[in-house]
């Protein structure tokens, strides 16, 4: 590795060559995907997917990474490094003329991982299916269920509109500079419709948010200052709910009664 990783960019490279490969075949790409990946570094697993799929694009912010990226990728032209902010790369302008849909693969610097995820489901319509590598802790956040320590608003929002999977996990070792937990290849494959129907969706995240914002309190308590204590007790009521539930004991319907109620 001949440069220092950027700190304040959240670099930590992957650079064990056969995790790279078990990452791509466990996407499972076909020759006629097109890939929009976060983050080339020197395009090494970028010039693997070049080499399966129909077209793929990098989307990468540090600009000597993109040109390092470019000279390795110079034999092939299905490739592209754009040289952007992820944050700010607007999907469905850039893949306006494509009605195919796209798959997204990215290592993420842990630090915006969550402005990543709410970024890409803004273009949920365009996106097939997400593949990131993320610190172990967040893949699991993601994937939670109700009734464990990880669960909570963001493992709702995730498992709204995508179906998380974690695939493998990754020692902190395969990167450069190691993390200091370990990884997980996690994988989101985009609903096509929300797993719930609810009538508000503003609301409904309102109220997923404010219930863990103090997870100690019971959901009566957490939501005391949104919801009207009548309307808690028509929930409890009516979908047999004991009053001194906590938010972590609620499932995703749950959630979605509470807010049509």
């Amino acid at each position: 590795m001949n440069v220092r990783p950027k700190k304040r960019l959240g670099q930590n490279f992957l650079v064990d060559k056969n995790i790279q490969k078990k990452i791509v075949r466990a996407c499972e790409f076909k020759d006629s995907d097109i890939v929009l990946e976060i983050g080339s570094g020197y395009g090494e697993l970028t010039k693997l997917l070049a080499g399966i799929v129909h077209q793929v694009f990098a989307v990468e912010i540090d600009p000597f990474l993109c040109e390092s990226s470019k000279d390795n990728l110079k034999d092939f032209s299905n490739s592209r490094i754009i040289n952007q902010d992820i944050l700010k790369f607007d999907l469905k302008k850039y893949f306006h003329e494509t009605e195919q849909k796209i798959k997204v693969i990215g290592n993420i610097p842990y630090y915006i991982s969550s402005p990543i995820i709410e970024h890409l489901i803004k273009f949920k319509d365009k996106i097939d299916n997400i593949f990131i590598t993320t610190q172990k802790e967040f893949a699991l956040r993601m994937s939670a269920n109700p009734g464990s320590k990880e669960y909570g608003s963001f493992s709702l929002f995730t498992q709204y509109y995508t179906e998380p999977k974690i695939l493998f996990l990754i020692k902190k070792l395969s990167f450069y500079p190691a993390p200091k937990i370990d990884s997980a290849l996690i994988n989101m494959k985009v609903r096509q419709e929300p797993i719930v129907k609810v009538k508000d969706e503003k609301l409904f995240f309102k109220i997923t948010r404010s219930a863990f914002n103090q997870r100690r309190k019971t959901l009566r308590n957490s939501l005391s200052n949104i919801i009207p204590a009548r309307k808690l007790e028509q929930f409890f009521s009516e979908y047999g709910i004991p009053c001194n539930i906590r938010p972590e004991d609620l499932s995703l319907q749950d959630f979605a009664n509470l807010t049509n109620t």
